[in-house]
């Protein structure tokens, strides 16, 4: 499956999320999008928005300001 890559450096909450799903919904069940921030609210507000759209984090790793989380497209997003 393809890796994909989001940058949401220096945009604040709740930025982040709402493009996070706008890039899920063009992806398919089991790509993985890696999102790159700076915003240290979407350590909890990513994870967050995964348990309740059905998606899953793999890992979030951070480095200096960097934070980065990279999810698995689940299965609900067939219903966009």
């Amino acid at each position: 499956m393809s890796q994909h890559q989001l940058d949401v450096r220096n945009l604040l909450c709740p930025m982040p999320v709402i493009r996070t799903q706008n890039h899920v919904k063009t992806l398919t069940v089991g790509e993985t999008l890696e999102i790159t921030a700076t915003d240290p609210g979407v350590k909890a507000d990513i994870p967050a928005w995964c348990r309740i759209n059905g998606h899953s984090v793999l890992d979030i790793s951070e480095q200096g300001r960097d934070i980065t989380i990279r999810i698995e497209v689940g299965e609900r997003n067939q219903s966009r």
